[in-house]
């Protein structure tokens, strides 16, 4: 009897095991509601903030931009339309995609594709209003090989920053202290193996990480690697093996991050959309967020995208 309860135990650990490393059908809830893509997370004061792609339009009409806010990543309120294309840019009407935000000077400076251009608005406040900064796109079309969308910015620690940006390739160049111009003679265009589009660039530990995602947003097999360098602008290695972040299961098309780290804390959390669940599909993506971790070497973690998060309390001053 005794042996038949331990083998019966056995089976059962065995059973549960096999079964939580085939559950793929139960992916974690979205943080916002409705469909919204290609979010770029960041912390501003006790706040996480969320600026998604509004979605849901084929052919990704989307003409307006909204901000979400959060005290500890679970629970997000809608702020408002923070830029709304028909009325508060002259040069662009619609195709409102993949935004970024960044701080310096007292002022928050939003990048976005309009149109598949680059434009710029600033404000006081990380919910804005923003004001088109400067009445024209700061990267217009067709002005290098690929699409002239996905910005992102990164503010090094000495107060530099760094636009990135395009599909096809990769194009980096510094801003200027004022935050919306660049000297076009100094763009690098690199196109990393398997790069398309999504670039998002952090520093941990004084190694700089270059991430994007590959293949495109309609394809279930959409996901992202990186590369690292030693300065903001490279040479960029990328790190062969795996993509960091991919879909499973029910969970597909799982792309276009941005990364967020908690204030005092070595912690790390990727957001990022998937299809919809169900009947999701390249332009009806849903936004996530899942932990991302690191190890000793420094290297970037597999996500997994069937991991919950939990609530985070932001204790800087």
């Amino acid at each position: 009897m005794r042996y038949a309860v331990i083998i019966f135990f056995s089976l059962f650990l065995l059973s549960a095991n096999a079964y939580c490393q085939a559950d793929t059908l139960h992916a974690p809830a979205t943080v916002l509601p409705g469909v919204f893509a290609d979010p770029h997370i960041a912390v501003f004061g006790k706040k996480f903030y969320i600026y998604p792609t509004t979605d849901g339009t084929e052919g990704w009409k989307g003409t307006s931009f909204t901000c979400w806010s959060s005290k500890n990543l679970v629970k997000w309120k809608y702020e408002k339309v923070i830029l709304d294309l028909p009325k508060d840019i002259g040069w662009a009407k619609e195709r409102a995609w993949a935004p970024a935000i960044a701080y310096k000077n007292g002022k928050y400076y939003y990048y976005f594709s309009a149109d598949v251009n680059i434009g710029v608005a600033v404000a006081d406040k990380p919910t804005g209003p923003f004001k088109d900064a400067l009445g024209k796109p700061l990267v217009r079309r067709a002005m290098l090989k690929g699409q002239m969308i996905d910005p992102m910015v990164f503010v090094d620690d000495d107060g530099a920053a760094y636009l990135y940006f395009g599909q096809g390739n990769c194009n980096m160049v510094q801003l200027g202290d004022d935050m919306i111009s660049y000297d076009s003679a100094k763009i690098i265009s690199i196109k990393p193996k398997g790069y398309n589009e999504g670039s998002f660039v952090f520093k941990r530990n004084g190694k700089y990480y270059l991430m994007w995602s590959e293949y495109d947003t309609r394809d279930p097999r959409y996901s992202v690697a990186y590369a690292t360098a030693d300065s903001p602008l490279g040479p960029f290695v990328k790190a062969e093996g795996y993509p960091v972040l991919k879909g499973k299961g029910v969970v597909k098309g799982a792309g276009h991050h941005s990364v967020v780290k908690v204030p005092g804390k070595d912690e790390w959390y990727i957001a990022y959309h998937r299809f919809k669940i169900p009947g999701g599909n390249g332009y009806n993506r849903e936004t996530c967020i899942s932990p991302m971790r690191f190890d000793k070497e420094g290297n970037i973690l597999p996500v997994d995208v069937f991991e919950k998060v939990k609530a985070v309390k932001i204790h800087n001053k």
